[in-house]
C-alpha cells in the first residue's frame, strides 16, 4: 500500500489498536482481501507479562506479549495490511462518506473504521509497581486466580466489586485479605457481614511500598506501618476505557463509560465498529477480544461489499 503523492493514504479500513482485538481484526479483513491499516502504540493489556492459561491451542499457556508478537507476524504476511506505530489523535467522519484520521501530522482516509483501543487499568501505584503487573499483580481471576489456589492473597480495592472477588478468591484459598487502599471504603455491610464470615479481614489503610523481586512480591507496606504478606495481589480498582476517538465520532456508550455494540461489533455510527476490552460486550478475555475483532472485520467487510452483493 502506497501513500499517493496527491493526498494521504486510502485504505478500506482503519484498524486503532494493536492487541489481540485489533491484530484479530486486522488480519481478517486482510483476508477478505480489504486495505488494512493498523495502529499499533505497543501499550495496553496484552504488553504486560501475564501468560494466559485460558487461549484454546497452548497446552503450557502463551504469554501475552507472545500472542501479540506471532498475531503480528502473521498480519506481516499479507501485502494489503499495514502497521503504523503513530497514536491517532483526532478522527472525524468526511462529507463523502468514511473518516479522516489523525496524528503527528499526518493523515490517513479509511472507508470504516474497528476501534480495538482498550483499558487504562487503575492499579496501586508504588516504586516499581509495573514490574509486578502479570506476574504477582493480576485484575483477573478468570485468568490468574487458577495458578493461585491455596496462596497468600491481598484484594485491593474499596468497593463491592472487590469484596466480591474477595468472597470468589477465597473458594480458591483461606488466605485472602482485603486492602482498601483508598481514603474511602465503600463496602457495603452486606459485604462486610459476608467477608467477615469468611474470616476475610479488610484493611482500612493505603500502600506506601512494596518488598520483592523478580516480578514477584512478597509484601506491601501500608502507610500505617503494616506489613502485609503476600504471593499474589489482585487489583480490583476498576479500569477506564479508552474512548477519546470513539466519543470523537459519537459513538454511543453506556453508563460506566464502555462503547456500545451489538452482536456484530457494530457501533452507534455507520461504518465505525468496535472489539475487545473497549467494549463491556462479553467478559475481558483474549479469547472473546479475538471473536469480538473478527466479528468487527466481517461486519465491516459486509458493509464495504455494493449493494448488490448485500442480501439487506
Amino acid at each position: 500500500m502506497g501513500v499517493s503523492p496527491a493526498g494521504p493514504e486510502r485504505v478500506d479500513a482503519a484498524v486503532v489498536g494493536g492487541g489481540p482485538a485489533g491484530l484479530s481484526a486486522a488480519i481478517y479483513l486482510a483476508r477478505y482481501n480489504r486495505r488494512v491499516l493498523v495502529f499499533d502504540t505497543g501499550h495496553g493489556r496484552s504488553t504486560h507479562h501475564q501468560v494466559n492459561h485460558n487461549y484454546l491451542g497452548f497446552p503450557g499457556g502463551i504469554a501475552t506479549v507472545d500472542l501479540r508478537r506471532l498475531g503480528a507476524e502473521q498480519l506481516a504476511r499479507y501485502d494489503n495490511a499495514r502497521v503504523v506505530h503513530h497514536l491517532v489523535t483526532g478522527v472525524e467522519p468526511n462529507a463523502d462518506g468514511g473518516f479522516t484520521l489523525r496524528s503527528q501530522g499526518h493523515r490517513w482516509l479509511a472507508r470504516t473504521i474497528v476501534l480495538a483501543t482498550g483499558v487504562l487499568d487503575h492499579f496501586p501505584h508504588f516504586p516499581g509497581w509495573r514490574s509486578y503487573v502479570g506476574r504477582s499483580m493480576f485484575w483477573c481471576i478468570t485468568c490468574d486466580g487458577y495458578e493461585n489456589r491455596g496462596r497468600d492473597i491481598l484484594v485491593v480495592g474499596h468497593t463491592d466489586a472487590a469484596a466480591g472477588e474477595a468472597m470468589q478468591l477465597h473458594a480458591l484459598t483461606d488466605r485472602v485479605r482485603l486492602l482498601t487502599n483508598s481514603h474511602r471504603d465503600d463496602i457495603s455491610e452486606r459485604f462486610r457481614r459476608r467477608l467477615a464470615g469468611a474470616g476475610i479481614e479488610v484493611v482500612h489503610d493505603r500502600i506506601q511500598e512494596a518488598e520483592g523481586a523478580d516480578g514477584l512480591l512478597r509484601a506491601v507496606v501500608t502507610r500505617g506501618g503494616r506489613r502485609l504478606g503476600l504471593d499474589a495481589l489482585f487489583s480490583l480498582q476498576g479500569a477506564t476505557p479508552e474512548t477519546a476517538l470513539a466519543r470523537a465520532l459519537g459513538v454511543r456508550l453506556n453508563d460506566a463509560g464502555y462503547v456500545v455494540v451489538d452482536s456484530e461489533q457494530k457501533t452507534s455510527v455507520p461504518g465505525v465498529y468496535a472489539a475487545g476490552d473497549v467494549t463491556s460486550l462479553h467478559s475481558h478475555q483474549v479469547a472473546a477480544a479475538v471473536h469480538e475483532g473478527a466479528q468487527a472485520a466481517s461486519a465491516a467487510h459486509y458493509f464495504l461489499h455494493p449493494p448488490e452483493l448485500k442480501a439487506d
